[in-house]
């Protein structure tokens, strides 16, 4: 901050602030002043700039212009929120003191500070998206990894080992804002990654750790948790509670319990197999043509959030997975998915407003949503009773019936609340006398004192008696002087004019204090009564989040039997024996955006037949092909049903792809370096039980470069490995490894060339293709006519020389030999290719020549030709 003045020099106002601020030296501090939120010094041009607004002065202090820039208090949500999404945190300092009762600058405080990953609030949110606060904890490549969803109460732990281990877990995760040890080496490890940003050591420190996360669950020790013998996860955890309380300025009483995750539970997915599969963003960062762009259409945001945890966690236990199964079937009959959709439809994001409740910063709109929530859940039990499903039967009896909550809310709160509590109409007239006596003095006031007056008129016998009000006196009644004479005992005079008498009685001075009061009190009893219906709810946390939590699960099972009848998927069965076996399998996101129908395709993986070599045309559908089997088999591992006709899945380990081309020129890693490294990572960890996609291996180097690593690397995979891999490549050379290696075959995607031009099957046939169709594609692509003539030219010259150079196909990626004219990649299949003064002699149009034309044709044959 850049204030250069001792602090004394300050005014008591920026004195105050400038105490506060220095509490927060890295974060925006929204001071509030009246009915704005004021940003002073850097903060104040900071803001300008990522808000766009003004940057203002206020006078001096110390002798020097202030800068500030200001935004009001009521629509400071959109503001925090662009703040946040720019990866910035905000204090939020308000009033707490009584404006008149205090000497000097109001009592302020910090009441709460935001920051990228302790959201709560539904506007600052994406409701399809986790939004999680991770913590890391090292000791050499062992990771400890901690991450807390406030939004939702979700809080887990677990270690792993190695780099590539930790790339895996962030890209699953993609934490909105990552902690560290400061003096850690994880900075480099992480890159720019934003919201990432160091901590104390000691904040790390394991007793310290184990006593925070035992006094948040109340226990003497964590061994009821599982955990104890995870320290360096133990350890992040407690730098993430701790720095979770420092900002929510709350003991967090919406986390409850400790997930440890198991690494051997899933099916280990790294950074880019989950970025090629395009799980739920696609390879631009868009959510569009996506597999959770297919399969989601759940009827809650909470749903929608756990079958992207679904996705990006695929499990291998397969009890849970055929139970999944088992109720996906219950569910597809007709009529029972639409039917409990349409009660789904009514529960909204119960998950994330039962937290705003525990962080007692739930609205009004909260309420009357859970309300609605509370409501429809004795039909839905009544809907998912008969199931015959052990997980359905589970589920419903998870989800609990709140009818006395409902009944409360029911009465409480009014339809259609206002937005905050803060200007009162949200508790509903009838549920609470005092209010309704307060809202009825400061509303029926007039009615009131014209009633009082023809009381008091009968009473006194005076017709001209009359009822007022006065700014500086308050209430009264009004005579002459000469009626003033005989007024009843209990009138006693409050002022005399010239001409009359005012009076005032008991009954109007306790209306008068009722009156003046009112709306501000009315307020103030709102607020209580709001207050205490935020503690009943917070009282009964614990069923409505189990409640919650088994709603998200039956919503994203009813989906998936949804998607399974409306795009016909089937029911795979999964076996413990190593196979892949697809019959009729589909692309689930190409399928949902072609026009046409899609070509099906059958795969069969099995110890006898453990990898396929994949040729074919550019466009054909290699990659395709090879992505289908991947997202099959990854479905099926989330208990999904299929886009096949049938298929039988032995558990897999772990899924790899090495597929596309990208670069990380930030660090320092060119394309081919890229591949390389994803290509090592697959070659050190697949296993037997693993599945693995290459696509194009090598092609980012000299021919005889990449075709030796082509080779050696399919070679170890099938030798050594013995992992199910799908090789795609353009190296026809390739094909001949089955010859040498048990477990391999060929397959290609087929094409048909017809008058210079392709047409793509798409369909996958045994054996190898009989050529690539480059030029073809290029052509379709719009390359210049004339590009492509000197192409085939130029291929014509470069097989003739091939065919000259008397080489034999590569049997084993050794040096290839070369001719007069340099290397000459061998190739499998010479054919017969016509030459360039066939090719030219195909396109001339005799009937469209002069005969001078004719005659430099003819020359111009016998050049090509000599």
């Amino acid at each position: 901050m850049s204030v250069a003045a001792p602090n004394t020099q300050h005014t008591p106002m920026m004195q105050q602030y400038l105490r506060i601020k220095a509490q927060h030296p890295g974060q925006l501090m929204f001071y509030r002043m009246g009915d704005f939120y004021e940003l002073f010094y850097d903060d104040a041009k900071k803001a300008a700039q990522l808000l766009d607004i003004s940057l203002t002065a206020r006078g001096k202090s110390a002798g020097e212009p202030i800068p500030m820039a200001g935004i009001p208090y009521h629509s400071a949500e959109g503001y925090i929120a662009r703040i946040v999404k720019a990866g910035e945190s905000v204090v939020i300092c308000e009033q707490v003191g009584d404006p008149a009762t205090s000497k000097g600058p109001v009592k302020r405080e910090v009441v709460r500070i935001v920051t990228p990953g302790t959201l709560s609030d539904e506007a600052l949110l994406d409701e399809h998206q986790d939004n999680i606060l991770m913590a890391i904890s090292t000791q050499g490549e062992q990771f400890g990894l901690a991450m807390v969803d406030i939004s939702s109460g979700r809080f887990s732990l677990f270690e792993i080992e190695g780099h590539n281990a930790l790339q895996a877990e962030l890209e699953r995760l993609r934490p909105a804002e990552l902690l560290y040890p400061d003096d850690s080496g994880l900075p480099q490890l992480l890159g720019k990654r934003p919201g990432s940003h160091g901590r104390p050591p000691w904040e790390f420190e394991p007793d310290t750790a184990r006593r925070l996360l035992c006094d948040q669950f109340n226990t003497r020790d964590l061994s009821g948790f599982g955990c104890d013998h995870l320290p360096l996860a133990i350890s992040a955890a407690g730098c993430l509670l701790q720095y979770a309380r420092d900002t929510q300025r709350s003991t967090l009483p919406h986390i409850r319990r400790i997930q440890v995750e198991q690494h051997d539970e899933a099916v280990i997915l790294d950074a880019a197999t989950r970025r090629n599969l395009e799980l739920d963003l696609n390879l631009s960062g868009g959510r569009s043509n996506t597999l959770a762009s297919v399969l989601d259409k759940c009827r809650t945001p909470m749903g929608s959030r756990l079958l992207r945890r679904w996705l990006h966690r695929p499990l291998r236990d397969r009890v849970t997975l055929e139970g999944r199964q088992d109720a996906i079937r219950w569910l597809i009959e007709p009529g029972r998915s639409e039917d409990i959709s349409e009660q789904l439809r009514l529960i909204g994001d119960m998950e994330r407003i039962l937290s705003r409740v525990a962080l007692r910063s739930a609205r009004p709109r909260d309420l009357e949503r859970l309300r609605n929530a509370l409501a429809s859940l004795p039909d839905l039990q009544l809907l998912v009773q008969p199931a015959d499903a052990p997980l359905i039967k589970q589920l419903a009896s998870s989800i609990a019936t709140f009818p006395q909550m409902t009944e409360l809310l029911q009465r409480a709160v009014i339809d259609g609340p206002p937005v905050v509590i803060r200007d009162g109409g949200v508790i509903a007239t009838g549920y609470d006398a005092e209010l309704d006596e307060l809202r009825g003095l400061s509303e029926n006031a007039g009615d009131y004192l014209l009633q009082l007056e023809q009381r008091e008129r009968a009473r006194t016998d005076i017709a001209t008696l009359k009822v007022g009000y006065n700014r500086v006196h308050g209430y009264y009644i009004e005579v002459t002087k000469a009626q003033a004479i005989d007024m009843p005992a209990d009138y006693i005079r409050r002022q005399t004019l010239k001409n009359a008498e005012r009076f005032i009685t008991p009954e109007l001075k306790e209306f008068e204090d009722k009156a003046l009061s009112a709306k501000s009190k009315a307020l103030a009893r709102e607020k209580a009564l709001y207050d205490e219906l935020i503690e009943t709810l917070a009282a009964e946390l614990g069923p409505l989040q189990e409640s919650a939590s088994a709603l998200a699960q039956l919503d994203v099972l009813s989906t998936l039997a949804d998607r399974a009848a409306a795009l016909e998927y089937q029911r795979p069965q999964l076996v413990e024996e190593p196979c892949i076996r697809i019959e009729g399998g589909r692309h689930p996101v190409v399928e949902a955006v072609l026009d046409t129908p899609f070509v099906a395709n059958d795969l069969e993986l099995h110890p006898e037949r453990r990898m396929l070599i994949i040729t074919g045309p550019n466009m054909g559908g290699k990659s395709t092909y090879m992505r289908q089997a991947a997202l099959i088999t990854l479905l099926a591992h989330i208990g999904s049903y299929v886009p096949a006709q049938a298929a039988r899945i032995g558990i897999v380990d772990r899924i790899f792809t090495r597929m596309g081309s990208s670069d990380d020129l930030a660090g320092g890693r060119s394309t081919f370096m890229v591949e390389m490294t994803e290509t090592a990572n697959i070659l050190h960890n697949a296993t037997e039980r693993s599945l693995v996609l290459m696509d194009e291996v090598g092609r980012g180097t000299s021919t005889f470069d990449g075709l030796s690593l082509a080779w050696s690397c399919a070679e170890y995979l099938a030798r050594e490995v013995n992992a199910f891999t799908l090789f795609a490549t353009h190296y026809f050379e390739l094909t001949t490894l089955p010859e040498q290696a048990s477990g391999v075959d060929n397959v290609h995607l087929t094409a048909v060339e017809h008058n210079d031009h392709i047409v793509f099957m798409h369909e996958v046939q045994q054996g190898p293709a009989s050529q690539s169709y480059g030029l073809q594609v290029a052509q379709l692509a719009g390359i210049p006519a004339q590009v492509i003539r000197q192409a085939r030219d130029k291929l014509v010259l470069l097989e003739q020389d091939s065919r000259s150079s008397a080489c034999q196909p590569a049997r084993n990626p050794e040096p290839p030999a070369t001719s007069q004219n340099g290397p000459v990649q061998n190739d499998l299949f010479v054919t017969a290719a016509p030459s360039a003064a066939e090719l030219q002699l195909r396109e001339l149009q005799p009937d469209e020549l002069t005969p001078r034309q004719a005659l430099e044709a003819l020359y111009n044959l016998k050049q090509l030709l000599q």
